[in-house]
């Protein structure tokens, strides 16, 4: 089992990157909570990994913080969620969101996650809520507020926005809807990272 990487910053498409680790590339997929700590291209980096072993791939998720990988691995462990479905939840909520939505109840907000229905939501409500309790939260969790700003980038004017409606398609949203999530954010020269980060906080 892959445990944890570090490496170069080769290539950067949100959920995706490829990591040089002394010169092997590895693809991984990130959910968005992760992906904004990342670093500029080049520059190097360490993220905690988790193998999901299928018989047509070999998938490897990568995580900034090993709590995320924790509850990504307690997310998979849930009748009906699967790595594609714990990415998109870890994408949309803080670890620390997530679990505060599981402990108060709040079945309305884990639902506007895609792939999320009503019935995945109660069973994530039976499944994980009293788990943590014992956790505080600031041991445990690290709240999107306080995850760092994402710097510009300069690209071309659509290169972001065409970048951020492809990361939220990967994340399970709809073309049309995520058409729809980045152009109803009205703040200039966002970078894809933070036109994603703005949409996927305007979905809940």
């Amino acid at each position: 089992m892959i445990g944890h990487l570090t490496g170069r910053l080769v290539e950067k498409q949100p959920p995706e990157i490829l990591l040089d680790v002394q010169g092997v590339g590895y693809e991984l997929l990130l959910p968005m909570t992760s992906f904004y700590n990342l670093p500029e291209i080049g520059q190097k980096t360490s993220l905690f990994t988790h193998l999901v072993v299928r018989e047509d791939a070999h998938l490897l998720f990568g995580f900034s913080q090993k709590t995320d990988r924790t509850l990504f691995r307690e997310l998979i462990k849930t009748n009906g969620v699967g790595p594609k479905l714990a990415l998109a939840i870890l994408s949309a909520m803080s670890v620390n969101e997530f679990v505060y939505a599981i402990e108060r109840e709040e079945l309305s907000k884990l639902v506007k996650i895609p792939g999320v229905g009503k019935k995945t939501a109660e069973r994530l409500l039976v499944e994980l809520k009293g788990k943590f309790k014992d956790v505080t939260q600031g041991d445990f969790f690290i709240e999107s507020k306080h995850l760092p700003d994402v710097k510009v980038s300069m690209q071309s004017s659509d290169a972001p926005n065409d970048e951020a409606v492809s990361a939220l398609v990967a994340l399970g949203y709809k073309p049309v809807e995520a058409e729809k999530m980045v152009k109803r954010i009205t703040k200039p020269d966002l970078s894809s990272e933070q036109l994603i980060r703005e949409a996927l906080k305007a979905a809940l």
